[in-house]
Formats: C-alpha cells, structure tokens, sequence
C-alpha cells in the first residue's frame, strides 16, 4: 500500500511539472497548462489576428486551450499506464496495451 501512495505521489508531481501548449491559427494564440490540466499561460499575438472580431477570438482560444488539455489528458494516461505497469510482475506490462 505504501509502494502505491508513493506511486502516486510521484506521479502527481510529474504532472505538476510537464507543461503542454496548445496553438491556434499559426500561433497567433498559445495556450499553456501542466499535467494536472490547470492553465498556466495564455498569449495572443493581437497582430496575427482580429481583435475585433470577439466570436472569432473565442473560438480560437477554444481550440487552443482544447489542444493543450489534450496533450496533458494524453500525457496523464501514458503515466498512469506506466505506473501500473511497474505494479505487475515481470512479463505482464503488455497486458495494459
């Protein structure tokens, strides 16, 4: 049980510390967050796109900060599959895929 607590707790840092970004329309908005999928920065290059145009502002941050949470949910799976993988005995890793 304590080799899991500490599986975790590893785990939740390594998290903490990746970070992802997520971009929309050639980089003119960057959305950064880190593994436990909390949004850590967000930048628009306002000459790479219209400022007044707020429909279109939205949906590029929402293809943005979607693209970045991808990322870390894809992030967080590989480490849960690893992890697991480290619980079973030798030769059973492929088991989870």
């Amino acid at each position: 049980m304590n080799q899991m607590q500490e599986m975790q707790a590893e785990m939740r840092r390594k998290l903490a510390e990746a970070t992802f970004t997520g971009e929309a329309q050639d980089g003119a908005i960057q959305v950064s967050c880190d593994g436990t999928r909390q949004v850590t920065n967000i930048s628009i290059d306002a000459e790479k796109i219209d400022l007044s145009d707020p429909e279109a502002l939205e949906d590029l941050l929402l293809v943005a900060v979607n693209r970045a949470l991808e990322q870390a949910a894809a992030f967080e799976a590989e480490q849960g599959q690893a992890a697991m993988g480290n619980m079973l005995p030798g030769g059973m890793e492929g088991l989870l895929g």
